[in-house]
């Protein structure tokens, strides 16, 4: 595993981080053994840190059962104050009061504020943010500190500058080069001895699955061995002012992958050749992207039970994958995974314009016009229906008949 030193606190900081906003489920919570074994592989491979947050559903109580005795010491954990729940002083020490029990412990690495722009800083700063920062450090609640930032470009500095912190953390990858923080943010943080801390390197994991046949061929041409994953984290990691990318991993496949691309991959040890491979297959992708979306949830949830993520990234996967003809794979991921076949029905025809996931978007995209589109494209007049029969009347058929054929 490489190591990157981080100027403001001196900590050796694993190139890879275990990110747990995404770890595997089941029956809709955390799988407790599955993914406990992911982060004890990934431990016993050199990984040191583990992020988490307030609002990442039960994930800071599952890492408080296991992060116990000595794995505890081997890994900085971060997790985050969720701005969004700010409202007075109090609520920032009622927060981070909890935050301790669930994780049990008496103290948190990197404590990061969630979700923020200058307005949100601005607004907690008027609740007396630096006060509670420094009590919770003075009181040893809090290590370092840091924000993850959700806001344009152009403001990124300016956040920067409102107080001393110890590291930053920021959307990053080659498709995503210029939003948010920026190339030129993330040197203007590395400047200032902060840790850069990088989320979606993958985008979601657009960037690590099958690429349209175009981009896989810029690919392969330049490099048949290595995979898209590969490309996708290199480039990343290829930045001497990054210090960590946080990688949602779901399975032992990925975080093997991920290990061993972050065992080998130094500051600035890409060719100019492989530069220009990124580059070119870039351009190739972004002619195919409808919607600029890295699927991060943090619009969700939706009023209405939109699963505005999951809309997004079947309808952009249809035209990056050139899905065709009347009934593909789009349109049948589409009904099943949000058009309500499976019980689980999140729509964007359920969309009502209310504009809540608006401020959430670390993209700033108009949500309510891009759900239209998914609207358009995938449902059409009397589709209800129709999938109330499937859902109350096919499948139980189906069912039984399948009960029947294996007796």
């Amino acid at each position: 595993m490489q190591y990157r030193v981080i100027s403001k606190t001196g900590d050796e900081i694993s190139s890879l981080g275990f990110g747990a906003m995404r770890l595997p489920l089941k029956n809709g919570k955390i799988d407790r053994d599955k993914a406990s074994k992911l982060i004890f592989h990934a431990i016993d491979n050199g990984v040191n840190f583990i992020d988490t947050a307030y609002l990442y559903g039960d994930s800071e109580t599952f890492l408080g059962e296991i992060l116990t005795d000595e794995i505890r010491s081997k890994v900085k954990i971060s997790t985050k104050l969720p701005s969004i729940n700010v409202r007075k002083y109090e609520d920032m020490e009622n927060i981070l009061a909890e935050q301790l029990n669930r994780l049990q412990i008496e103290c948190i690495d990197y404590y990061l504020i969630h979700a923020v722009d200058l307005k949100t800083i601005n607004r907690l700063l008027k609740r007396d943010l630096i006060k509670f920062l420094e009590k919770a450090k003075s009181e040893g609640k809090i290590r370092h500190t840091g924000f993850s930032y959700h806001g344009p470009k152009e403001e990124f500095e300016s956040v920067v500058d409102s107080y001393d912190w110890d590291v930053v953390m920021v959307q990053y990858n080659y498709f995503d080069e210029n939003v948010q923080a920026s190339v030129e943010g993330i040197e203007y943080a590395a400047s200032k001895g902060l840790g850069v801390f990088v989320m979606e390197p993958l985008k979601g994991g657009i960037l690590a699955g099958k690429m349209p046949d175009e981009v896989e061929q810029v690919f392969r041409k330049a490099n048949p061995d290595k995979s898209n994953a590969d490309w996708a984290l290199e480039w990343v990691l290829n930045n001497r002012n990054v210090t960590s990318i946080l990688s949602g991993m779901n399975s032992m496949e990925q975080l093997d992958d991920n290990l061993a691309i972050a065992s080998k991959t130094t500051p600035l040890s890409m060719s100019f050749e492989e530069m220009e491979t990124v580059e070119l297959a870039k351009r190739v992708m972004r002619n195919s992207l409808k919607i600029n979306c890295s699927t991060c949830g943090y619009c969700m949830p939706c009023p209405q039970g939109v699963n505005i993520p999951e809309c997004m990234k079947i309808y952009n996967e249809k035209y990056l994958f050139n899905h065709k003809g009347f009934v593909n794979q789009s349109l049948i991921d589409y009904y099943q995974y949000v058009g309500g076949i499976m019980g689980n029905e999140g729509s964007a025809g359920k969309c009502n314009g209310c504009g809540k996931c608006l401020r959430k978007c670390p993209q700033k995209l108009d949500i309510i016009s891009e759900l239209k589109k998914v609207k358009k494209e995938f449902e059409f007049p009397g589709v209800q229906y129709i999938l109330l029969f499937v859902r109350h009347v096919g499948f139980p058929v189906y069912r039984q008949m399948v009960k029947l054929l294996n007796r």
